[in-house]
């Protein structure tokens, strides 16, 4: 479970409701001092939300970014769809392609682990509302073997428990490290999300098969960019290596850091987002 630096904005954003023709999300938009250079959309992974990006704002804006991270379909403060059939992988990549309207496309999008699968898809359906693609410890396909077993236990919970009953058993099993957010944050979180968008998501993440020979066939070629911390057991490093060489991507690697250099690491991992989003305005 990702655990953001604080579920309050910097100083620099805001939260808001972002309308879009394919309904409302809840959003954290942080603008600079002056115009924006370009605008980004981070989409956050599984269990996570859109303020697992939030340390990495002050940075973003300060290099002259607009930046608008994202609460999907039934994460955290997004209300879920009316049809639990909302929550396939083409619906949520025409979520992203609306995002990117009502934002002012063309826009760089970042995903992160889950959020970099329906990004992928995002652009597989239509890359044109996109200047480029960050793909951020979120590999070719679906995830390891040990994490595969970990989500289909989820699932399985959630078949036959609450969803505070989930969090009360995670918490016996595994109880919270030293954290920077309270723990109350991250079980609001918890309650808040849509126990079918877990589900829809997790069987997503251990069914995805490779599509890294069709994203490297998008025409015109999307600047694209692989970020992973140096430890990871979701997708390790050498399979983003990997993709990132079949793809012609940029890759980054962030030292000291795990499944998340956007917590882990935050300054590190903006500066080399910046970097990239900077050679590809």
């Amino acid at each position: 479970m990702s655990r953001p630096h604080s579920f309050a904005p910097p100083a620099c954003a805001r939260a808001r409701t972002l309308a879009t023709s394919r309904g409302d999300f809840a959003v954290i938009e942080a603008l600079p001092a002056g115009e924006a250079v370009a605008t980004a959309v981070l989409l956050p992974g599984f269990t996570g939300s859109k303020e697992d990006f939030n340390a990495l704002l002050e940075p973003m804006t300060a290099a002259g970014y607009r930046v608008v991270s994202v609460d999907g379909r039934g994460q955290y403060e997004s209300a879920p769809p009316a049809d639990p059939g909302g929550y396939a992988q083409a619906e949520l990549a025409a979520d992203v392609l609306a995002q990117a309207e009502a934002l002012g496309a063309p826009v760089h999008l970042l995903g992160h682990s889950f959020g970099g699968q329906v990004a992928r898809a995002a652009v597989l359906l239509d890359a044109r509302p996109f200047r480029s693609l960050t793909l951020m410890s979120s590999g070719p396909a679906e995830i390891s073997q040990a994490e595969r077993e970990r989500a289909k236990l989820l699932i399985d919970a959630l078949a036959v428990m609450t969803m505070e009953q989930v969090w009360n058993a995670m918490a016996e099993m595994a109880p919270l490290e030293e954290t920077p957010v309270d723990g109350d944050d991250l079980r609001r979180r918890w309650m808040a999300t849509d126990p079918a968008q877990l589900v829809a998501a997790a069987g997503l993440l251990v069914a995805e098969p490779d599509r890294v020979d069709e994203l490297a066939a998008v025409r015109p070629p999307l600047p694209l960019h692989v970020v992973s911390g140096d430890e990871d057991g979701i997708w390790p490093p050498e399979l983003l290596d990997d993709m990132a060489r079949r793809l012609g991507a940029r890759r980054t690697v962030v030292p000291d850091a795990g499944h998340s250099p956007n917590t882990d690491r935050p300054d590190p991992t903006a500066a080399a987002l910046i970097g990239f989003w900077d050679d590809h305005r």
